[in-house]
């Protein structure tokens, strides 16, 4: 089981019901099993972060970046989480807003195909 930081659940919640749209829809393809038949979760506290997406069946996660991401700062963060989560065990899968409005079918390949 993983470590999760209790205090981000609240903040988690408010993720949820905020969504951006690149968020909202990734999850309208992803969500319901649609996927191998595989539960993700979204907005889901692991440690002390939030990840966008989360399948636990096969430990992976998909996160979303926005234009935050793209300055040092971000890139910083970014790197530290994933950091992270390769320790734990997980592995990140990264897509832009842009790629997912873009190309939401290349971005389901590539999560489909990094399922078991």
């Amino acid at each position: 089981m993983l470590f999760y930081n209790i205090k981000l659940k609240k903040y988690s919640q408010e993720l949820r019901k905020q969504m951006t749209d690149a968020e909202r829809l990734l999850w309208s393809k992803i969500r319901g099993k649609q996927l191998k038949g595989l539960q993700f979760y979204r907005q889901r506290i692991i440690g002390n972060y939030i990840v966008d997406f989360y399948c636990p069946k096969a430990t992976v996660t998909v996160e979303l970046d926005g234009g935050q991401h793209y300055t040092d700062e971000g890139m910083i963060k970014d790197k530290n989480r994933d950091e992270y989560m390769t320790a734990q065990g997980l592995k990140v899968l990264r897509f832009s807003d842009r790629e997912v409005f873009e190309n939401i079918n290349g971005v389901i390949q590539r999560i489909y195909y990094n399922l078991p």
